[in-house]
């Protein structure tokens, strides 16, 4: 778990609670979206930062470090790991940020860092992209969380269009996770996860159900482990405070 207050990044263990903090908070490193790869590597979407990072996710040591955009505003918000390649969404602006893999995944320089401008409905101002997730066709599905859509983007060129959801609408969505033709849409201020089913496609979805839960405060992502997808309370509801607390909630996925 990650925070976007101070940029500290807390371990734990799903079947007890218990961890501690794994890269202590600095003030201006705040983090959003956070994912490991098979590497045992620790991608931080740097928020506010303008950047990444890359951790050892067991020891928290610092790998690397990508600097993306100096332009104000600007909220790297989540990422997906791909063979080929590291994307990052911008909630502000119409790009995705790539950091290409060399051989054997090895970390590139940051020379290599490119930005990919956006067409289409992507690139519609005050959608406020989100959370992302890889097809297994190679596009890209990203969540903008204000329009209450999925566009589903081509990461060769940026060129993207509406994915169909069968009228339904994805506001407020946050976090995205897929396993196989499995898509959960975490949708923050509604307190909702969406479950839905990919078409054969992967052009279309159909709405399988609502997962609601009392215990759903805020979630912004989650991920899957076994039968239970685990999702972040990130309590947007509320102003944080030394006291204020947080937690994962298990779902039956």
């Amino acid at each position: 778990m990650g925070s976007i207050l101070d940029g500290a990044i807390w371990r734990g263990d799903l079947r007890t609670g218990r961890g501690a903090v794994l890269v202590p908070g600095v003030p201006g490193t705040d983090k959003a979206g956070l994912k490991v790869d098979a590497r045992d590597r620790l991608w931080t979407a740097d928020f506010s930062g303008g950047g990444a990072s890359v951790y050892h996710a067991r020891t928290g040591a610092l790998l690397a470090r990508y600097r993306f955009t100096d332009q104000p505003g600007s909220l790297v918000n989540d990422l997906v790991i791909t063979p080929r390649a590291v994307y990052f969404t911008d909630s502000t602006r119409a790009v995705l940020y790539v950091v290409p893999l060399g051989p054997g995944g090895r970390l590139p320089a940051g020379s290599a860092v490119r930005t990919l401008a956006l067409s289409g409905p992507a690139a519609e101002p005050d959608a406020f992209a989100n959370g992302i997730v890889a097809l297994p066709d190679g596009d890209l599905l990203v969540a903008q969380m204000l329009a209450g859509r999925l566009i589903r983007v081509d990461p060769a060129t940026g060129a993207s269009r509406v994915f169909d959801l069968g009228g339904y609408s994805v506001s407020r969505a946050d976090g995205l996770v897929r396993q196989g033709r499995t898509l959960y849409v975490i949708r923050n201020l509604t307190n909702v996860v969406a479950v839905f089913r990919l078409s054969p496609g992967y052009d279309s979805v159909t709405l399988v159900r609502e997962i609601t839960d009392v215990r759903l405060r805020v979630p912004a992502t989650g991920d899957l482990f076994g039968p239970w997808l685990y999702v972040v309370n990130g309590r947007f509801d509320v102003e944080p405070t030394p006291s204020t607390d947080y937690d994962i909630v298990r779902l039956p996925a």
